[in-house]
């Protein structure tokens, strides 16, 4: 196991396989680990074209990400391992990725461990998962109806049901079995919930009402990315995804560690699986006179963020904002961002430089009492704080009429302030133009 488990936080002498009362009863106590979007060997992008990129480390990331998972379901001795779609990231050629996937599960069946998972719109149709055989103790639920799988050792009932095909849309969970009397009930669901737009297609849509009124104790939810307690009563959770893998999957990524005990869930805890992660930062340049200054404003947040990934590689987008009389020199600063990068670790990197600073001359320009200052300060309004009409109408009227997947996830047209402040500055040039 690797040593990056050393640091993770509450192991305890007493783990989730706890002795069983007489008489064969349930256990007091047991814990599972919920993860999903696995994306096994799903490229990362964003650092192709830096030549001192880590290309090995980023290849491997989301295989060290699931080597850890199996790590963890181990030491903390969990009953079983729950995946909740996504496993492989489409349709690949060979049959190395599945073979991984393979191996790694079976350190869970030597162990003991049973693990259930369920296909996504990603795995849906993968033609090599159709043909490989699975160790003993690996349950992937079928896509024809939803079953369930009782555990009456453990006191569980797991229901779920996989994607047929890529693009489902009608509501699964609305066929999803009634609760199993005495036991605790989990759903296994592949879902966009109840997320309009965004970079998550709407798959399998339901509600959060649905999900609470069907008595289930925990849902295990998988597709969106982004780690999501929705709920607590009952618990609705999406892990997120195990390994980010683009600068608009920042943050830690990882699963959820689930503690049930006297037949209730008491606890959905998150684990830090991710062996590379990504950041975004924003640094305000307002009132700053020289590079040198900006710089060390950059390189104090940039040691922030470092020491957040925890020794794990980093790759960040630098965003620099504010009204500043460097903005006309701004373009310029990229290299010396990435000097600054390597100087704090060998592994730190810079995904980007977004310069969204603005002159500080439109500031004289708002200032002034006609209307052209008033519709100055106007622009300068809408652009740092829009309004959430417009954010909310942004996917329909905008990112709702392109093809599904037109744009990648990363694409600046996901984000309505980005485009909003482009439009600031170019519309208050203008105007101090005359």
């Amino acid at each position: 196991m690797g040593l990056w488990l050393r640091n993770l936080p509450g192991l305890r002498a007493a783990r989730g396989g706890l002795a069983a009362m007489a008489g064969g009863a349930h256990l007091t106590t047991i814990r599972f680990l919920h993860a999903a979007d696995l994306h096994l060997d799903s490229p990362l992008r964003g650092l192709e074209a830096d030549p001192g990129a880590p290309v090995e480390q980023i290849r491997g990331a989301t295989r060290r990400a699931l080597e850890r998972l199996v790590d963890l379901a181990l030491v903390e001795d969990v009953a079983f391992v729950l995946i909740a779609g996504d496993i492989y990231d489409g349709d690949w050629p060979d049959y190395g990725t599945g073979l991984f996937f393979g191996h790694q599960m079976a350190r869970l069946a030597r162990a003991g461990k049973r693990v259930f998972a369920i296909r996504g719109n990603h795995d849906a149709q993968n033609r090599i998962t159709r043909s490989l055989r699975l160790p003993d103790g690996v349950r992937l639920l079928p896509a024809r109806r939803p079953e369930t799988v009782e555990l009456p050792d453990l006191g569980i009932a797991v229901h779920g049901q996989s994607f047929a095909a890529q693009d489902v849309t009608d509501n699964l969970m609305r066929a999803y079995p009634k609760p199993v009397a005495g036991l605790v009930n989990i759903g296994l669901l592949h879902t966009c919930l109840e997320q309009v737009g965004g970079p998550h297609p709407r798959y399998a849509p339901c509600t959060r009402a649905e999900l609470t009124a069907h008595g289930y104790e925990y849902w295990a939810l998988g597709h969106i990315h982004a780690r999501e307690v929705v709920c607590e009563n009952p618990w609705i959770v999406f892990p997120g995804n195990l390994q980010g893998r683009h600068v608009n999957e920042t943050g830690a990524k990882g699963a959820t560690l689930v503690t049930v005990a006297e037949g209730r869930v008491v606890a959905a805890e998150h684990r830090a699986l991710d062996d590379f992660r990504w950041a975004r930062l924003s640094v305000d340049l307002t009132g700053l006179e020289t590079e040198e200054a900006a710089l060390a404003e950059i390189a104090t947040r940039l040691g922030v963020a470092l020491d957040a990934a925890g020794g794990r590689g980093l790759a960040a987008r630098v965003t620099l904002t504010g009204a500043t009389i460097l903005h006309g020199a701004l373009a310029g600063l990229r290299e010396k961002l990435v000097n600054e990068a390597r100087m704090l670790s060998a592994l730190f990197w810079i995904e980007g430089v977004e310069i969204r600073t603005r002159p500080a001359r439109p500031a004289a320009l708002a200032a002034r009492g006609d209307a052209l200052g008033a519709l100055a300060r106007r622009i300068a309004t809408l652009a740092e704080a829009p309004p959430e009409a417009l954010l909310a109408e942004w996917p329909a009227q905008l990112l709702g009429r392109l093809p599904p997947g037109t744009l990648p996830p990363e694409h600046p047209l996901h984000d309505p302030a980005q485009v909003l402040a482009r439009a600031r500055d170019l519309l208050l040039a203008r105007l101090e133009e005359g």
